[in-house]
């Protein structure tokens, strides 16, 4: 196809706006269509900059660069490289759930993504075909939106969460954004809201379940494999019945995850491994309770899980070790309508002379003494002073991680989790938190954001042409995560900050790279997997 001013100015892999030369201008047949002056990215950047910041609200923000991401890509990531902290929250977690409320009164551009629906089977390939235009495709993030995080349902209005996850991996790890592609599984919505609301723009019906909808996954992932056979395909808030089966059936055969199966688990692993580097302790030594048993809670037990049989134990052995607690109260074997994931952690009531008394968090960690405290209820305040005192009586550093996100949601603050434990408690939150100064000491708070992660786990994956993600692979990017904090100084965060992601992305990738290698789990023969990782990252200049 021959390309037109038109049609060059309006690619956001091509476009270079003002940035086009002069040479460039008359070759390309742009003569004219831009003003005389020719800006370098620099120059470009500062403008872009000045008017983001004339906006008034952050959803006005974040419109504003949605807006520039459609046009050149190559200038919103130079853009958002020199303010990614600035930015990271306004592209995805929290201000994004604002854009997927207002889906369809905002919408404007499809931003490259493809829409798979399920009243079409038969059009799943054509769709993944046209939306990838004849691009080279290494990354595909997917999401039906039926359990997006502190939101649930939100149908089609959630491929901005595809959108978003995406932005995060080329700003921290330099995928090449021109290689990825955002998929959107309209399987209808049970949101009555968005049924009601005339101008919404997906299925208009209820979720479809079972066998029509298992049918569809099965022919996206057919095709996806078919048609992007070196990509990497991560799934992303999917519903509570679903995520697991399909993350089982397809981990084994071809390179997948779940953000927020494995993600958030391994996150969560990560910070853990880092405050028990700091407090010299094993992982074969804690209690672990997890308060809050849905997707991320069960998610984040199978981590610690698969970690202590990485360290030795048995299966049983390992089980041994946690206890999940959910708003029925502890977990046991006979607790009714358990999930699949909860399954494999229950209790038998056996164990304990009061099990009847077992239903509410201060009764089991009474009970069990846990050393390890993980939230993700959603039940904002529910780690009081008196459970974490009562914790904090039977363990010498422990290890408290207030996850439930945003802030409002949140278990308990760090703040107080320092003062009631006079300084012991080792902290990681789910949302960023400031500095704590207590008696002296200033106090890091980690935050448990998967953003710490997945993009180094993919871009690993990706430029080692990984043919699955395995355990062993798993626990190495947890182990690299973990071993950056400086167990040295006083009050250290158990993760590193979100402002270093990109140096200790490239880091991560390269562990994870090496890991895909020493197991032989590569596709195409490669060298070196520092090499590899760093022939493959993306850097935001005009070419």
């Amino acid at each position: 196809m021959t390309q037109t001013a038109d049609t060059i100015l309006n690619n956001p892999f091509l476009n270079k706006g003002t940035a086009f030369t002069k040479a460039e201008r008359q070759q390309l047949g742009l003569t004219g269509t831009l003003p005389a002056a020719v800006q370098t990215i620099e120059e470009q950047t500062t403008q872009a900059y000045g008017q983001f910041q004339s906006k008034a609200t952050r959803l006005e923000k974040r419109l504003f660069l949605m807006n520039l991401f459609n046009e050149n890509r190559t200038l919103f990531y130079h853009l958002m490289d020199q303010h990614v902290v600035e930015f990271m929250p306004i592209v995805y977690d929290p201000v994004v759930a604002d854009s997927i409320e207002q889906y369809n009164q905002l919408f404007l551009d499809p931003q490259n993504a493809a829409f798979v629906s399920v009243d079409a089977p038969e059009d799943v390939e054509a769709t993944l075909k046209n939306a990838a235009e004849g691009r080279d495709i290494r990354l595909v993030v997917v999401t039906d939106a039926e359990g997006i995080l502190g939101m649930g349902d939100w149908g089609v209005n959630g491929v901005d969460i595809a959108v978003g996850k995406l932005m995060v991996y080329t700003a921290a790890a330099g995928i090449d954004p021109s290689q990825v592609l955002p998929v959107s599984i309209d399987a209808g919505t049970n949101n009555q809201k968005l049924l009601d609301d005339p101008m919404y723009l997906g299925n208009r019906h209820k979720r479809v379940y079972g066998d029509q909808y298992y049918d569809v996954i099965d022919k996206f992932v057919e095709a996806e494999q078919k048609l992007f056979p070196e990509s990497l395909l991560h799934w992303e808030d999917f519903g509570r019945s679903n995520a697991q089966v399909i993350l089982d059936k397809y981990k084994d055969k071809i390179a997948t995850f779940n953000d927020d199966i494995q993600g958030t688990g391994m996150v969560v692993l990560a910070g853990i491994l880092g405050a028990l580097n700091i407090s010299k302790e094993s992982i074969k030594d804690q209690k672990i309770l997890s308060f809050g048993a849905g997707t991320a809670g069960m998610g984040i037990a199978t981590q610690i899980m698969d970690e202590l049989m990485q360290a030795g134990l048995t299966e049983a052995e390992a089980k041994q070790h946690f206890y999940a607690v959910d708003k029925q109260g502890l977990l046991f074997d006979d607790t009714e309508d358990l999930t699949p994931a909860q399954k494999g952690f229950t209790r038998s009531r056996s164990e304990f002379s009061n099990a009847d008394e077992l239903t509410n968090l201060e009764a089991v960690v009474k009970a069990v003494h846990p050393t390890v405290m993980i939230g993700t209820s959603t039940q904002p305040g529910t780690f009081t002073e008196s459970i974490i005192k009562e914790m904090a009586a039977h363990t010498d550093r422990p290890i408290i991680f207030p996850l439930s996100n945003p802030t409002k949601l949140a278990e308990a603050k760090a703040e107080d989790l320092i003062k009631w434990t006079d300084g012991r408690a080792l902290v990681a939150t789910g949302i960023p938190a400031d500095d704590v100064d207590y008696k002296g000491v200033t106090y890091q708070i980690g935050q448990g954001n998967n953003a710490l992660m997945y993009p180094g786990l993919g871009f690993g994956l990706i430029a080692s042409t990984a043919k699955v993600l395995n355990s062993e692979t798993l626990s190495a990017a947890c182990h690299a995560l973990g071993g950056i904090v400086d167990t040295s100084k006083p009050g250290a965060a158990v993760l590193p900050p979100v402002a270093k992601i990109t140096e200790f992305s490239q880091k991560l990738a390269e562990v994870v790279a090496q890991s895909v290698l020493d197991q032989k789990l590569n596709k195409e023969p490669i060298a070196s997997a520092k090499q590899a990782v760093a022939d493959m990252k993306w850097v935001p200049e005009y070419k």
